[in-house]
């Protein structure tokens, strides 16, 4: 005869595993900023979390080492940097963040934006979720970022439409799932919001984020990024434990 222990602890694995099994899983890019980490420490409580960073020759290649951490940090369940670092060749000579004699600007300046960047990472990340049968593809962008064409709602929207419409057969016959792409923007989210849940969920692991748009060990704190960084610090209302050059 079972024990009732024995009988309830075998009921309980059960019921463990069905909640595993009906999970639902999201596909994150994820560069190792403020922004990808908070948006997958948010998510974290709803969905199993696989991770997708992108090297396409950025010059802060510094990213690739904290995204690595933070997934682990985070317990993805799958964590990939994928090379497409032939994208600095396409680029060519348009943006500062992947030609190397382009200055980094202190604030915005169409310089920084780096064509249809966030169009090549999502359909490779909604690749991988139609291959995992993931329902989510989710990246950092925030209301802040509305002067950045790929970050708004709207393009998301027809993304979302668009890569759904090319896997539109498999989707039907059950093979694949519709997939939806979220962002903090899309929630109506401000990068200072997103912080709180941050630091919230992470505490001071937040401050190992990492958000310049240089090559460097310590974050410059003159480019855009970094000013943008210190900000979402101040408007948290959270002392900014991160060593700035600059300083």
């Amino acid at each position: 005869m079972w024990s009732c222990t024995h009988y309830s602890s075998i009921v309980n694995h059960f019921i463990w595993l069905k909640r595993m099994a009906f999970k639902l899983k999201a596909i994150v890019v994820f560069s190792g900023g403020i922004d990808s980490v908070c948006t997958a420490a948010y998510l974290q409580k709803r969905y199993d979390i696989y991770g997708i960073t992108f090297s396409y020759g950025q010059k802060a290649n510094q990213e690739l080492n904290v995204a690595r951490h933070f997934s682990k940090i985070l317990r993805f369940r799958e964590h990939k940097v994928i090379d497409i670092e032939f994208m600095k060749t396409l680029y060519e000579k348009t943006n500062a963040l992947t030609y190397s004699k382009m200055h980094i600007p202190s604030k915005f300046d169409y310089s920084i934006v780096v064509p249809i960047r966030n169009a090549v990472f999502l359909s490779i990340a909604t690749a991988w979720a139609f291959s995992k049968n993931a329902n989510l593809v989710a990246y950092g962008a925030h209301i802040d970022d509305q002067r950045y064409p790929d970050c708004r709602p709207k393009f998301s929207n027809l993304l979302t439409k668009a890569l759904n419409e090319g896997e539109i057969d498999g989707i039907r016959k059950g093979l694949r799932k519709k997939i939806k792409i979220w962002s903090p923007f899309v929630g109506n989210l401000s990068k200072g919001n997103l912080l709180k849940i941050g630091y919230n969920l992470l505490g001071d692991e937040i401050f190992k984020t990492w958000s310049c748009y240089s090559q460097s060990k310590i974050h410059c704190g003159k480019c855009e990024s970094c000013n943008n960084r210190k900000m979402a610090f101040d408007q948290a209302n959270i002392i900014d434990k991160t060593r700035y050059k600059s300083d």
